[in-house]
């Protein structure tokens, strides 16, 4: 380990700051100051005893086969339309891979599209929601994720908080991510990997944000990212898991855990939607970096 890093597990924070990010020459662990689930559980709850106890300790949770054939057939033949559509028809969010015009992300689909407002929406996403919140929920940010055969490239290890946090305005970790599967994710496809128990520290990245970061960090993150020291005291402490399941599988992960994908160099695809729930309790503010917000395709501010 870098013995320039701090590792105390208490930094200086101002009461306006309780997560400080890329204002250090050097990383640091910041222990969690939030909750992980805002509602204590009952008989009513959505999720089990057991899947709320396992995802309270470990920062994300599978639910296998969660939404049916019928569902998904409908949503990968929108997923596949919209991919036709915007390799030909550019989009201010619309994001193509570093280097070709092939579709890496699409975001906003809950404001775009009708097919995936409605997904956005449905009753049982939604419920989970609130019960993991504690909250009336809104989406924060929507996207499909597309990862084709040979051609996907790689997510790299990241907490989202922690751009959203810097980049946002977004207060505390009250939110989390729902990944759905709309393509069978086998070891081999470049499918989530986590890092058990992440989400109970936070990572303090170094660099100063550049001005209008997102248009490079979209196609590919440079700053907000962990350092290889910080990647592997967390990895040997919890261990890395990789998330596999049918479609219509979903995983749900709170928004400090570390996560990142590989590239899929195999023939099979691998298409997900990501739908993140934020409580009206955790409103966005003005970005941490002090910088101007991001666009609203990437963070809804109403």
């Amino acid at each position: 380990m870098n013995p320039m890093m701090n590792t105390d597990m208490t930094v200086k924070t101002n009461s306006a700051d309780k997560y400080p990010s890329r204002v250090s020459e050097q990383p640091a662990f910041i222990e969690r100051k939030d909750p992980v689930l805002y509602t204590r559980w009952s008989e009513e709850s959505p999720l089990s005893k057991e899947q709320s106890e396992f995802y309270e300790k470990n920062g994300y949770l599978v639910l296998d086969r969660f939404f049916s054939e019928d569902e998904i057939a409908e949503w990968r033949t929108e997923l596949r339309r919209l991919n036709e559509v915007h390799r030909l028809d550019e989009a201010e969010h619309v994001i193509l891979e570093p280097g070709s015009r092939e579709v890496r992300s699409i975001f906003a689909i809950h404001a775009h599209n009708e097919v995936f407002k409605r997904l956005a929406n449905h009753p049982r996403l939604k419920s989970i929601a609130a019960y993991l919140l504690g909250s009336e929920v809104y989406v924060h940010q929507s996207r499909i994720n597309y990862k084709p055969g040979f051609t996907g490239k790689e997510f790299y290890w990241h907490s989202d908080f922690e751009t959203w946090h810097v980049e946002d305005g977004m207060p505390s970790m009250r939110a989390f991510s729902c990944s759905i599967a709309l393509e069978d994710n086998f070891v081999h496809n470049g499918p989530l990997m986590v890092i058990p128990g992440s989400h109970n520290q936070f990572i303090s990245c170094v660099g100063k944000t550049p001005d209008n970061h997102f248009k490079q960090s979209l196609r590919r993150q440079e700053y907000g990212v962990p350092d290889p020291e910080s990647l592997e005291r967390l990895s040997k402490e919890g261990g890395i898991e990789t998330i596999v399941g049918k479609a219509g599988s979903i995983v749900i992960f709170d928004c400090n855990t570390m996560h990142g994908s590989n590239s899929n160099i195999t023939p099979d695809p691998r298409s997900n939607v990501f739908l993140v729930y934020n409580s009206v309790e955790n409103r966005l503010q003005p970005p941490y970096s002090g910088q101007q917000p991001r666009p609203r395709y990437i963070a809804t501010r109403e």
